[in-house]
């Protein structure tokens, strides 16, 4: 078994992350954090930095240890790491009791996993012990990339300040198709742009069989939802894209437990249609758009690069918008309270806006993504202004306005307020 008992084990060259700041209340709040998200996204080196012992179940003798009695890798100078705990799924109920047996004091335990582990032998939720924090690969701001100069929780509280960063549309595109990976800082593109092929090859040749699941009909749905990308789209429409060429498609229930295996994996994830309070749910679009973790992975299955996107800004613009989301999925993960959420509008008129952002005290504001500053029009803002209006105009039904309006850009120089009150901010701009 590894372990070490030092005051902190944080890795040479660790870069923060926007999780630090929840991790670290959460230490001091619950007994125990687990901490789950995507393989290579920074969760164990996340872990470490905040951590003064560990074990990995990665290594096979800990595993085997781990099998034998739990227990053995739970013992350690606290905090104490256990890396890729769904290995050994009894680990969570062992580490639940170790907690209870401590008189639930602060800080014991950290809990890392990149799947989520369907296994009979988890009998307790860790609800009161061990709280749960999503991890996503780094975003613009957490590489260095954006200025952080317009802050999403200060759109919330009425602040905002014009400033200045500029992009082009090419700097977009390199990072659409080198992701948020930790591992590909500082790397030229000729070599960062392998890290997410091998990524889902990894996926395909190793995650995918411990599912029970085969490599063949999950690479074609992934595929299919790359060539989907920011879309709605229908259980059928990715049936018939997984069997384009073919006689026959695969059955809804398989497509169902692919996509299931695939969020298991923290390789998707859904942005749910957001209900206002004044719309009934028959009247507005639910129906979830399944984003992947990071754009490089649907840049990688479509075979997209750099180069090629700038000739193709159709496809570039499906996959800025996905960088948009994981990135605001990271900066409002770093806020606290109940019921923080994140969805898409859209009505039977067609109304509609890219990302709608609640916090669970109902503060609200609505984003528009767009790849250009050029292509914006009174129109894009008119859409914002219009669904303001239709949730928060009729004074009788005291629906909260939207504390901003906003439209997000890829190209871009300076972040700004129209005189209509909507803002315009390049993504280079933006934290949490």
């Amino acid at each position: 078994m590894e372990s070490a008992e030092t005051e902190k084990l944080t890795p040479a060259g660790y870069l923060p992350r926007v999780i630090d700041g929840r991790l670290e209340k959460m230490l001091k709040s619950f007994g125990g954090v687990e901490i789950t998200g995507a393989k290579w996204c920074g969760k164990t080196w996340t872990a470490l930095a905040h951590a003064a012992s560990f074990d990995t179940l990665v290594s096979e003798p800990t595993r085997l240890a781990a099998l034998t009695d739990p227990m053995l890798v739970l013992e350690g100078a606290e905090p104490h790491l256990v890396d890729e705990w769904q290995e050994v799924p009894s680990i969570w109920d062992a580490a639940r009791n170790r907690i209870d047996t401590n008189a639930n004091r602060k800080g014991q335990i950290i809990l890392t996993g990149s799947c989520q582990p369907k296994d009979e032998r988890i009998h307790h939720s860790g609800t009161g012990r061990i709280a749960r924090l999503r991890m996503r690969p780094m975003s613009l701001y957490e590489t260095g990339d954006s200025n952080g100069t317009v802050s999403l929780k200060g759109l919330f509280d009425g602040v905002f300040n014009p400033t200045r960063n500029k992009t082009e549309v090419a700097d977009i595109a390199r990072w659409c198709c080198r992701g948020g990976w930790p591992s590909v800082l500082g790397m030229d593109d000729e070599f960062a742009l392998e890290t997410p092929v091998e990524y889902i090859n990894s996926v395909l040749e190793v995650s995918i069989p411990k599912l029970e699941k085969t490599p063949e009909t999950a690479r074609r749905l992934m595929k299919a939802l790359a060539m989907n990308v920011s879309q709605a789209v229908t259980y059928e429409t990715l049936a018939k894209d997984m069997g384009y060429g073919e006689e026959e498609t695969p059955h809804r229930v398989t497509v169902e437990s692919y996509l299931e295996a695939l969020e298991r994996l923290f390789i998707i994830e859904d942005l749910k249609g957001w209900e206002p309070p004044l719309r009934a749910k028959t009247r507005v679009r639910t129906k979830p758009k399944r984003y992947f973790v990071d754009p490089s992975l649907a840049a990688a299955l479509i075979g997209a690069t750099p180069s090629n996107l700038l000739r193709d800004t159709q496809t570039l613009g499906c996959l800025f918008e996905q960088l948009c989301v994981r990135d605001l999925r990271v900066y409002l993960s770093s806020l606290g309270g109940v019921g923080n959420r994140m969805g898409y509008y859209r009505d039977e008129k067609g109304l509609e806006a890219d990302v709608v952002i609640e916090l669970g005290d109902g503060r609200w504001g609505a984003i528009e993504i767009k790849l250009s500053e050029d292509a914006l029009s009174d129109e894009v803002s008119a859409k914002l202004l219009r669904l303001k209006e239709k949730i928060s105009g009729n004074a009788a039904a005291r629906n909260r306005p939207p504390e901003f309006l906003a439209i997000v850009v890829g190209k871009g120089d300076l972040a700004y307020r129209r005189k209509d009150g909507v803002l315009v901010v390049p993504i280079t701009t933006l934290a949490p």
